[in-house]
């Protein structure tokens, strides 16, 4: 029989993998929905094997990952819900202002073109990748220390380390030096059409003790939908950092999202 479940699609960010939204998967759909969480472009199937083989993400850019995941998406034979962290919040809001998905969720999303704050702890954030421009065409693997300062630092040192082993993959520093210089690159990637008043319903999410992506990156981003007339939200998870979808709080988040969707109709 055919699957009547609503589809959702999970895209995780940069520096974790895509089994990272098992938990969320098993949570959605034990809450009626069918979930999937493909991975990024050449992605291994593994931990360990993206470890091993960083050279396999290494130079996707944004919309090579963009494109991917639509036509992951056109291949379900249903617009889905489209939820993304960090990176995969921006390619949430870029798929959406494409017209594609039922419904987004973009959970501390990099930052898109025309959004201007750039707070140091952010800066500091991604030095790892883009202290070094030869980083461009590579991909990139965070120490446990500097994972702890971009993502686990409102969590315990523990906890931190648990899930630095158990998710953390090398990523491609390509997209951050994209977003880095979409608001002095004409035609950037980092390019979303905010503007657009047919899509469906989008709801931000921020931490407010997020590094990588902070509070203020957010609430900017929330500014730039200002002239679209489509349901647009604001979220706010006090205290909580860039790790708010795989710590011990991740469930907090998910619920939250389920009773918007709910809120939506949807």
């Amino acid at each position: 029989m055919p699957d009547t479940r609503p589809p959702v699609v999970f895209i995780h960010g940069l520096w974790l993998h895509a089994t990272s939204w098992q938990p969320w998967i098993d949570h959605f759909e034990a809450a009626g929905y069918s979930a999937v969480a493909p991975g990024w472009p050449h992605e291994p199937d593994t931990v360990e094997a993206a470890r091993k083989h960083p050279e396999a993400v290494a130079d996707t850019t944004i919309d090579q990952a963009t494109e991917h995941f639509a036509s992951v998406i056109a291949g379900l034979g249903e617009a889905p819900i489209v939820i993304g962290h960090s990176f995969g919040g921006l390619i949430t809001e870029k798929l959406l202002g494409q017209g594609i998905g039922r419904a987004g969720v973009a959970i501390d999303p990099a930052q898109i073109k025309g959004v201007l704050p750039l707070p140091l702890a952010q800066l500091r954030s991604g030095l790892p990748a883009l202290g070094n421009p030869a980083n461009l065409h590579r991909a990139v693997m965070l120490s446990e220390e500097e994972f702890r300062f971009g993502f686990g630092n409102a969590l315990t040192e523990e906890e931190s380390a648990d899930i630095y082993r158990r998710w953390v993959v090398p990523a491609p520093a390509r997209p951050l030096f994209q977003v880095a210089a979409a608001n002095f690159v004409l035609h950037s990637q980092a390019r979303v059409d905010t503007r657009r008043s047919d899509r469906g319903p989008l709801l931000l999410i921020s931490g407010t003790a997020d590094h990588t992506v902070p509070d203020v990156v957010t609430r900017s981003t929330f500014k730039q939908y200002r002239d679209s007339t489509a349901v647009t939200e604001l979220k706010q998870f006090e205290g909580r950092g860039h790790s708010l979808t795989v710590d011990s709080g991740w469930r907090d988040v998910a619920d939250s999202v389920l009773g918007w969707l709910h809120t939506q109709g949807i």
